[in-house]
């Protein structure tokens, strides 16, 4: 059973670290612990019972509450699934931004790193060609590079 507990934002690492000390000290059935990304101020616990969850949590600093209705495993999977970049963006495609400052422009990509999601693009259409660099996923391609 996965149940999510409200914690004081910006102490999800914090207090997941307290309460694993506490799981190994009193042996509760108790599973795991996620810090899901995004969600900022909750848990993920994955315990036996909810009133295992319940003495986990009770009396515990940074600890707000939980949730009533705990999550379905597809939810979990859900969360926990890796998502992948849905399109490959290689050196000298056009791609036009979908937001951020350069929303609605194109430009043409000069240098791709995968390890960290980001393109170094030029601008087109604007009087002087500035390099920048961007994250990948708020970008489309418009036009992909002829292969030479």
């Amino acid at each position: 059973m996965y149940l999510i507990v409200r914690v004081t934002s910006s102490q999800e690492k914090i207090t997941a670290d307290i309460l694993e000390n506490k799981i190994t000290k009193t042996s509760l059935p108790i599973y795991s612990i996620v810090l899901p990304m995004g969600m900022r101020g909750y848990l993920i616990v994955e315990a036996e019972s909810e009133s295992a969850c319940r003495e986990l949590i009770m009396n515990e600093p940074h600890v707000k509450g939980m949730l009533p209705k705990p999550l379905g495993a597809e939810e979990m999977a859900a969360m926990l699934a890796v998502k992948q970049s849905s399109q490959q963006i290689d050196v000298n495609d056009i791609v036009e931004f979908l937001s951020g400052p350069f929303k609605g422009y194109k430009a043409r990509v000069k240098k791709v790193d995968p390890s960290k999601e980001e393109i170094t693009v030029e601008l087109m259409d604007v009087a002087v060609p500035i390099p920048v660099t961007t994250k990948s996923n708020i970008a489309r391609i418009v036009e992909k590079a002829e292969v030479v």
